[in-house]
């Protein structure tokens, strides 16, 4: 081959790659112009906002919801710790305390909370009157001996007789 065909297949490549690297440019500018395009739209925001504003908005109100969350977290300790201690517990048990009294209008009734604390009350209806009786619990037990009754009323609020 002589210099010149060698120069127009080099020229010719040379032309090729041109070409080829024009193409290349034009998609890239198109895509560029896409991107900015979209860009543009972004950073607007909504009702002319800019993006750096809704950012910083959406900042604020994470730091609120933190706030809240860790409010909210209080509270249900403070719940918490008030059911506990309130009464959620209990055993009745209806009886006669005096034969031919007509019915069973006494009662003996067992209040507990969550550590099985509270109280049994004994209320005992007679002709002469009523009498009421309230012996304290604590954890599950009493310092001071109970009737058949009032054993009852607390085994029950315990869980361990079922209706």
């Amino acid at each position: 081959m002589s210099e010149r065909e060698i120069l127009i297949i080099a020229l010719s490549a040379i032309a090729v790659l041109c070409i080829t690297s024009l193409v290349i440019a034009l998609i890239a500018i198109g895509r560029y112009r896409d991107l900015f395009r979209r860009y543009d739209m972004f950073m607007r925001g909504r009702d002319a906002e800019s993006m750096e504003e809704f950012i910083l908005k959406q900042q604020d109100d994470i730091e609120e919801l933190k706030e809240a969350k860790l409010a909210d977290r209080e509270a249900m300790r403070v719940m918490n710790r008030n059911i506990r201690s309130s009464i959620q517990k209990f055993g009745l048990v209806h009886y006669d305390a005096f034969e031919g009294m007509g019915g069973k209008m006494s009662f003996a009734l067992a209040l507990l909370d969550y550590t099985n604390t509270g109280m049994i009350i004994n209320c005992m209806h007679s002709r002469e009157g009523c009498f009421i009786y309230v012996k304290e619990v604590e954890a599950g037990s009493t310092y001071t001996p109970l009737g058949a009754e009032e054993k009852e009323a607390l085994e029950r609020a315990l869980g361990y007789i079922k209706d």
